[in-house]
């Protein structure tokens, strides 16, 4: 639940962030040479709406079973990584990451891949998480007195 309400916090304040530069997303998205123009824009459109929605629901829902928001946080976590670290290897010069959008800006460094394996470690322990216990007897308790009888 601890890692649930940080990961949405950290997931919700980098929304927001983006969301607040939403005229510069494209453009710090461009800079990881993959996309440009409207892909960047809907690119950029993709992964504010994916920490929107993953940050809000691990905030309001720390303890809820469901997994759309860990699914949704793992794809962004892919995303995002692979994006640092196709850039990276190819030498290219990313001054913004654009995790914040144009607030708290860093360069794409080794201490952003640090970040990023990291939140695909945090995905990984969600999924596992997930995997371990059944969503239905949880969240809907009249189906475990169905299954016991």
């Amino acid at each position: 639940m601890v890692l649930r309400i940080m990961l949405g916090a950290v997931y919700a304040a980098m929304a927001l962030g983006q969301l607040a530069s939403i005229g510069h997303m494209p453009g710090i998205l461009a800079a990881y040479g993959l996309a440009t123009g409207g892909a960047a824009t809907a690119l950029a459109v993709a992964l504010i709406a994916g920490e929107l929605v993953c940050g809000v629901w691990f905030l309001a829902r720390p303890r809820s079973k469901a997994l759309a928001p860990v699914w949704v946080f793992t794809a962004v976590s892919v995303v995002r990584s692979f994006l640092a670290v196709q850039a990276y290897a190819r030498g290219l010069t990313v001054a913004n990451c654009g995790c914040f959008g144009i607030y708290l800006s860093q360069r794409l460094s080794w201490f952003v891949l640090v970040q990023d394996a990291l939140t695909l470690l945090y995905a990984g322990l969600l999924l596992h998480g997930a995997r371990r216990r059944p969503a239905a007897p949880a969240e809907y308790p009249h189906m475990r007195e169905e299954a016991d009888a």
